[in-house]
């Protein structure tokens, strides 16, 4: 992904706002828009945004993960099993 072919100034989002809307909905690039000259805001489309967001939660749960196995808090899968088993018995 090449960002710098994707940099507007404010101005142009303004007057462009449906035909951006049209591009980054089919091209699922993200575009900076900059204010006096310097970058203010990246814009993307929603499917990208939510793609985005599954993949953080989904690094944040195994970062969870590896801190959890750092402090030495972990089991043998097959102890896990077992307590699942029993649990599940009437």
């Amino acid at each position: 992904m090449k960002l710098s072919t994707q940099i507007k100034p404010i101005s142009y989002l303004k007057s462009h706002t449906a035909q951006i809307v049209k591009e980054l909905a089919e091209s699922r690039q993200p575009m900076v828009i900059t204010q006096n000259g310097e970058a203010t805001l990246v814009v993307i489309d929603v499917k990208s945004y939510e793609e985005r967001e599954n993949t953080l939660a989904l690094l944040k749960l195994l970062a969870l993960g590896n801190a959890e196995i750092e402090q030495g808090r972990v089991r043998d899968a097959e102890d896990v099993f077992a307590d699942l088993d029993q649990a599940a018995l009437p």
